[in-house]
């Protein structure tokens, strides 16, 4: 019986590869060359190497089996950043490791791959086993990874200002507004979204998001400013980062239940296959309610950038294909936009081949324009990690996958600390906890969710108790850090106790919506329900039709 190696390709590093720099076209450029070298690369070295002697599942080729027509390789599937492989023998795996690695390092510097191979074995039952050990080999390279040391330069070298290395070129020779010197590193990410090089990572983004969207004479954002910033006026951005929920254990399991290694690599190409489009096409879902707000009534009300005669829609993907998602756009869409895209992630459950539903957490972090872009991204992704601890099971000890939450933060100023000591710091009073963050998407059982969290929003900037009153808003916003009985006088002592603050479906007592305040069941502690709403009104955008003519205005 024929014998195999198994090759697993992934990246380290990769969010301050992508995420290292301040400035919106580095990201874009970085995440586009991430997805060339595990995908587009791999194909293409493949291709290189064996001809017509390697089969790779894309379309373009009829349907071959390394076991059955005696290839040299195999592309098992490739996805989330990393990619398997089948080769005849040892000598083909690292002759392709070496001619990807040579590629890597000259077409995207900076960016790190990390390759595990396995020992031959015998086809039969045994490759899902073989990629777990290697998957395993792989996690321990990556940890005992040893970074090199670059050359930093002599004395009469310039420094890159975002990479810090030795700088070979200057900005505005790729079309960059400003002119700031440049490393290799950079200069290769800028080449991906400058027109004079066919802007590929644009390309991409417009063959993949904005296939069959109308754009009409909006243009894609590829700079921060092109998100809304109105000149004298304060503005803001959100980055929204969202990863789907136990994916991996999900994939191991569907993998495992295969009866022979032919059937694991067909469930983990269409596992694979089936969860990519699930991404591409919430992220469609998004560009297209995004366009149609920027062209119908919410077109006066945003802040749309006109640059040299094009207007540019307030909404930019920068990582997207799989479960693993990164956009930015007008602060004011975070919130709504960052929960249209987990709707829409559940609803491409139907066509998963293992039938589990498909769920996803997110974190939005809202910080003024000009913020550093790199820790607005970290903020994102631990605000994301905040949501999954929230579907933790405490009784079974692990992360629930049927269920998807948000988190999320809205700096008016500067960071300092963790969210977690931001939190202590600003939202803990003497009564609990002013924050009820974060919140489940769906929940009947539960009254943290987006549904009534999004009602209540609406209630204070649409009913007549609170449109048109600041500072009768800021007013309640000030009683409710005093704690429940200073807000339920407040209440009364204004009238309203009749009303009293808008009503959480599925609250477990009458107290919430008279004083504010609850149990939380979760920490035996007391948190407040309010505050949250109060903090977002101005960054709550209702993708409603009917709730256009309440929108906050842009800050």
């Amino acid at each position: 019986m024929s014998k195999y190696i198994v090759s697993v390709i992934d990246t380290t590093g990769i969010q301050p590869y992508i995420f290292g720099s301040n400035r919106l076209r580095e990201n874009i450029g970085a995440s586009y060359l991430v997805a060339k070298a595990t995908n587009y690369w791999v194909k293409q070295v493949l291709r290189q190497m064996f001809g017509d002697n390697v089969y790779i599942p894309d379309g373009n080729q009829q349907e071959k089996t390394i076991e059955n027509d005696t290839l040299n390789a195999e592309l098992v599937y490739t996805g989330g950043g990393n990619a398997v492989l089948l080769f005849k023998d040892i000598n083909c795996a690292i002759r392709f490791t070496k001619i990807l690695s040579e590629k890597v390092l000259r077409e995207a510097p900076g960016l790190k791959i990390v390759v595990a191979h396995s020992e031959p074995f015998e086809w039969g039952n045994q490759l899902s086993k073989t990629v777990d050990s290697v998957i395993k080999k792989l996690e321990q390279k990556k940890r005992e990874y040893n970074p090199s040391v670059p050359l930093l330069g002599l004395g009469v070298t310039a420094n890159c200002l975002s990479t810090g290395l030795v700088a070979v070129d200057i900005s505005d020779r790729y079309s960059v507004p400003t002119s700031y010197p440049v490393s290799r590193e950079i200069v290769e990410k800028l080449r991906a979204v400058d027109p004079k090089q066919g802007e590929p990572a644009n390309k991409q983004l417009r063959e993949t998001i904005f296939a069959d969207l109308e754009l009409g004479d909006y243009q894609v954002a590829y700079d921060v400013d092109d998100l809304g910033r109105t000149e004298g006026r304060s503005s803001y951005m959100a980055i929204v980062h969202a990863d789907g929920n136990g994916m991996g254990d999900r994939f191991k399991e569907y993998g495992n239940q295969s009866q022979s290694d032919r059937e694991y690599i067909m469930r983990m190409r269409d596992l694979s296959e089936k969860v990519n489009q699930a991404g591409v096409k919430a992220l469609k879902v998004v560009a297209n309610k995004v366009l149609q707000l920027a062209q119908g009534k919410l077109s006066e009300q945003f802040a749309i950038t006109e640059r040299d005669g094009k207007k540019y829609i307030p909404f930019r993907p920068i990582v997207y294909g799989g479960d693993d998602v990164t956009f930015v756009c007008d602060g004011r869409l975070g919130l709504t936009l960052a929960a249209l895209y987990l709707k829409a992630f559940e609803a491409e459950t139907a066509n998963i081949p293992d039938g589990k539903k498909l769920t996803a957490c997110a974190g939005i972090a809202i910080v003024k324009t000009h913020y550093p872009f790199a820790r607005a991204y970290q903020l994102s992704e631990a605000l994301c990690r905040k949501a999954k601890n929230f579907v933790f099971d405490e009784k079974k000890r692990l992360r629930r996958s049927d269920f998807s939450a948000l988190d999320w933060h809205i700096a008016a100023s500067g960071l300092l600390g963790s969210i977690s000591d931001i939190r202590k710091r600003e939202y803990q009073v003497p009564e609990g906890n002013l924050t009820m963050r974060p919140v489940y998407l769906h929940s009947e059982s539960d009254w943290r969710n987006w549904t009534n969290f999004s009602q209540v929003v609406r209630e204070f900037n649409t009913h007549p108790n609170w449109v048109g009153r600041r500072n009768k808003v800021v007013a309640l916003r000030e009683q409710l850090r005093q704690g429940s009985d200073k807000t339920k006088q407040f209440l009364q002592v204004y009238g309203l106790h009749k009303d009293y603050l808008p009503r959480f479906s599925a609250a477990q007592t009458d107290d919430l919506h008279q004083n504010g305040w609850t149990d939380d069941p979760r920490t035996n502690e007391r948190i407040c329900a309010y505050f949250d709403a109060i903090e977002a009104m101005e960054f709550h955008v209702p993708l409603e039709e009917k709730n256009h003519e309440n929108l906050p205005s842009k800050n």
